[in-house]
């Protein structure tokens, strides 16, 4: 009876944050607001890649003041660099969005 009750609790709490917009910029974990300091190439998509393949970082949405984790480290490599409209749930705790969709933005 326990467990059962810990499983519905866990699902209502997982359902209980509903879908947001963030936009801002892919970047990631290492360089996050700046990549001054690494470099790794000559553009600021290039340093996101090559920190993600060479280095193991994570691919990141810096917003302009925060960072936030994305859950899907797959379609951000598309739009590395560049400014996008990310809709999904927000883990405050973790800083984590639980990316539902991900496009360019002006």
């Amino acid at each position: 009876m326990t467990r059962l009750l810990a499983l519905v609790v866990v699902a209502v709490l997982s359902q209980g944050t509903a879908s947001q917009t963030f936009t801002g910029v892919i970047t990631d974990s290492m360089c996050e607001k700046d990549h001054s300091q690494m470099r790794m190439g000559p553009t600021d998509a290039d340093c996101t890649r090559a920190c993600v393949a060479a280095h193991g970082a994570a691919y990141v949405l810096f917003d302009g003041t925060d960072v936030y984790e994305l859950s899907d480290q797959q379609q951000p490599e598309a739009f590395a660099g560049g400014k996008v409209r990310v809709v999904g749930r927000l883990d405050a705790a973790k800083k984590l969005i639980v990316v539902e969709s991900m496009t360019a933005a002006d």
